[in-house]
């Protein structure tokens, strides 16, 4: 049932397992939050990078898959509680769709983060990570599924090709940020 859909290693993983078995697997394996996250040195200050990572109406200058993001309900910049709205094309090919989203954290220089979903109960958050260090800024970009069944099942089912497409697309994102901050000066 799963060939064709799931990575490899998790069809042989669970060939041969049914019924009841087969559920306990699933609850065990993917009990765990689904996340990921990429680290990039910035060689400018944590002001500068916060400034990148905190301007949402700038992700289209960075991301690969969110070409577009506007903040909405009279917002106009980042706070704990903001929202805003992300144009998404999934997988630089589509589908395309508007995401809603709300900031959870708003730290000036340290650290940024938003929930993709209804607000109080995101699907996804979204998190951007600054640390001082050496002559600039480690910047790590993270994102955690919500434990919900279906986005474990989800993730179970497509996730080693959707990992690796959030990976890419973090190094991307902050890759394009470091071109930018890096020539700021």
């Amino acid at each position: 049932m799963l060939a064709g859909f799931a990575g490899p290693r998790v069809c042989a993983a669970l060939r041969g397992i049914t019924g009841i078995e087969l559920e306990r697997v699933l609850v065990l394996v993917y009990a765990h939050p689904v996340r990921g996250s990429v680290t990039v040195h910035i060689a400018a200050p944590p002001h500068r990078v916060w400034e990148l990572v905190s301007d949402v109406t700038r992700i289209g200058e960075f991301s690969p898959e969110t070409f577009e993001a506007e903040w909405t309900g009279g917002a106009t910049g980042p706070e704990v509680g903001a929202r805003f709205r992300g144009h998404v094309k999934r997988n630089g090919i589509g589908p395309t769709y508007w995401t809603s989203c709300t900031v959870i954290a708003c730290e000036p220089g340290s650290e940024f983060a938003f929930g993709v979903g209804p607000s109080g109960r995101p699907l996804n958050t979204w998190r951007y990570r600054l640390v001082a260090a050496d002559d600039g800024t480690d910047v790590t970009e993270s994102f955690e599924l919500t434990g919900l069944r279906w986005l474990r099942l989800y993730w179970m089912v497509l996730g080693w090709a959707r990992g690796r497409t959030n990976r890419d697309g973090m190094r991307t994102t902050l890759e394009r940020m470091k071109a930018i901050a890096e020539t700021q000066r």
